[in-house]
C-alpha cells in the first residue's frame, strides 16, 4: 500500500461525526419530519371521533402535551448519551445489547424505511395529479425522490440540512397560507348533526399522536449538534412546542373556515377550503403544497435514520460495513445507501401507497412498545448509572417519564386492538433479528458504548 493510500485508509478509519448542526437546523429537522402530509389528512378523522370543536382542540392539545413529555425525557437521554443513534443508544445502555440490536434491526428493516417509503408514496400520489407519468407514476416518483434525497444527504450533512431548512420554510408558508384562506374566506357551514356513530376520543388521540410522530428525531443527530448540552433540550422543547401551537392554530382555522360538521365529513380539507377562492385550481395548489410537505418529511427521516444504522454497525459485526463514517463526505454514507436500497425494495414490492400502509400496520405496536421502553429507560438508567453526569434532568421526575410510558402503553393497546394480526406479524419481524444478533455476537464481541 502506498503512503497516500495508507493515509486515506487511516483517515477513513478515524472518521467520526462532527458538530455541524445548530439549533435552527435541529428545529427545522424536527418540524420538517413531523409536519408532513398528516396534518392535511387527520383533522377530518379526528373531528369525526369527537363531539364538537372544543373537544377537537382539547385532543390536539393533549397530543401536544404528551409529545412534550416525551421530548423532556429524550432531552435527558440525548444529553447524557450524546452519541449518534438515538433510541438504539439508550435502549442498549438500559437493557443490553440484544434489545438495542432488535430495535435497530426492526427500524432498519421495516419501521424507518417503511416510514420513508410511505411518505414517498404520499409525494408520488400528489405529484401524479399535477404531472402524471402513466401507470408507473406511483413507483417512479417515490423511487426517484428517495434516490435523490439519499444522494443529497450522502454528499454532506450541510447539504441535507440546507435542503431540510428550505423545505420546512416552504411547507410552513404553504400550510399557513391555507389556514389564512380559511380565516379570510370561510365556506358556508353545513347544517349541524349529532355525534357520528362509532366516534371515540381514544381513536381520535391515536390519529393525533400519529400526526405528531417524529418529534424525537433530533436525538439521532446528537453527535453532530453544536453545544449539544444546551441545543438538544432547547431544540426538542422548542420544536415540539412550535408544532403543537401550529397544529392548534391550523385546526382552529379549519373549524372556522369549514365549520365543524363540514370538517368531520371532508375527504380533502385543504381542497374544500380553497375551492371557493381558487375553484378547480385548488386541487393543483394543494397537491403541490402536500408534495413539498411530504418531501420534507422524507428528507428528515433519511437524514436522521441513517445515524441509527451507523450506530448499529459500529457495535455489531453483522452490520460492521454500515457502521463506517465517510471521511470524504462527513456523513454515514454507507448507512444512507443501505437504508435507501431497503426503502427502494419496499417501494418496488408494494407499488402503491395503500399497499404500503398495510405493511406499516405491522410495525405500529412494535414502534410504540420501543417508545415505552425508551421512556422507561430514563428511570432504569438513573438507577443503574446514578453517578453518570446528566447535563439535563427531566423536570417532574419520575411522574413525567411515567406519564409518557403510560401514553405509549395506551398506543400499544390501541394498535393491537386495531390490527391484531398485523401486530403479531410485527413482533415476528423483530424476533427475526435474534439469530442475526446471535451470529454477530459469536463472531465478535460488541464494542462498549460510551
Amino acid at each position: 500500500m502506498s503512503d497516500a493510500s495508507a493515509v486515506t485508509a487511516a483517515r477513513a478509519a478515524d472518521a467520526r461525526p462532527t458538530p455541524r448542526l445548530g439549533l435552527f437546523d435541529a428545529v427545522c429537522i424536527m418540524i420538517g419530519i413531523v409536519v408532513g402530509a398528516g396534518i392535511y389528512e387527520s383533522p377530518a378523522a379526528v373531528a369525526a371521533n369527537v363531539s364538537g370543536p372544543v373537544a377537537l382542540l382539547l385532543v390536539w392539545t393533549a397530543g401536544g402535551l404528551l409529545a412534550l413529555l416525551g421530548a423532556l425525557c429524550y432531552a435527558e437521554l440525548a444529553t447524557t448519551y450524546p452519541r449518534a443513534g438515538g433510541d438504539y443508544v439508550y435502549l442498549t445502555h438500559a437493557y443490553g445489547a440484544q434489545v438495542g440490536f432488535l430495535f435497530g434491526w426492526a427500524d432498519l428493516l421495516v419501521v424507518r424505511t417503511g416510514s420513508i417509503a410511505a411518505m414517498a408514496f404520499v409525494f408520488s400520489d400528489y405529484m401524479a395529479r399535477v404531472l402524471p407519468l402513466g401507470g408507473a407514476s406511483s413507483v417512479l416518483y417515490a423511487a426517484g425522490l428517495v434516490a435523490a434525497l439519499t444522494a443529497v444527504n450522502a454528499i454532506g450533512v450541510r447539504h441535507g440540512a440546507l435542503a431540510q431548512n428550505t423545505l420546512t420554510a416552504v411547507k410552513l408558508l404553504g400550510l399557513l397560507a391555507i389556514a389564512g384562506v380559511a380565516v379570510v374566506a370561510p365556506v358556508d357551514p353545513a347544517p349541524a348533526r349529532g355525534a357520528l356513530s362509532g366516534g371515540s376520543f381514544a381513536l381520535a388521540l391515536i390519529f393525533v399522536l400519529w400526526t405528531y410522530g417524529g418529534w424525537n428525531e433530533n436525538a439521532y443527530v446528537a453527535a453532530e449538534m453544536k453545544d449539544p448540552q444546551r441545543n438538544i433540550p432547547r431544540s426538542l422543547v422548542l420544536g415540539t412546542g412550535t408544532i403543537a401551537l401550529l397544529y392548534l392554530g391550523v385546526n382552529a382555522a379549519f373549524v372556522y373556515g369549514l365549520g365543524f360538521e363540514r370538517l368531520r365529513t371532508s375527504n380533502a380539507v385543504a381542497v374544500d377550503l380553497l375551492a371557493g377562492s381558487l375553484g378547480a385550481a385548488s386541487a393543483t395548489v394543494v397537491a403541490v403544497v402536500v408534495a413539498i410537505s411530504a418531501t420534507g418529511a422524507v428528507n428528515g427521516h433519511i437524514l436522521t435514520g441513517a445515524r441509527m444504522g451507523y450506530a448499529l454497525g459500529q457495535d455489531h459485526h453483522a452490520l460492521a460495513r454500515v457502521g463506517r463514517w465517510s471521511a470524504r463526505f462527513g456523513t454515514p454514507a454507507r448507512a444512507l445507501v443501505v437504508q435507501g436500497v431497503v426503502t427502494l425494495v419496499l417501494i418496488a414490492t408494494f407499488g402503491t401507497r395503500d399497499g404500503f400502509e398495510t405493511l406499516v400496520k405491522y410495525t405500529a405496536a412494535v414502534f410504540w412498545a420501543f417508545f415505552f421502553l425508551t421512556g422507561l429507560a430514563v428511570i432504569v438508567l438513573r438507577w443503574r448509572e446514578p453517578g453518570r453526569r446528566r447535563p439535563y434532568r427531566v423536570p417532574g421526575y419520575p411522574v413525567t417519564p411515567l406519564a409518557f410510558c403510560a401514553s405509549s402503553a395506551y398506543m400499544v393497546y390501541g394498535s393491537v386492538s386495531y390490527a391484531p394480526l398485523e401486530s403479531v406479524a410485527g413482533v415476528a419481524i423483530v424476533l427475526s433479528g435474534i439469530p442475526v444478533y446471535w451470529w454477530s455476537s459469536q463472531r465478535r464481541p460488541r464494542a462498549e458504548t460510551p
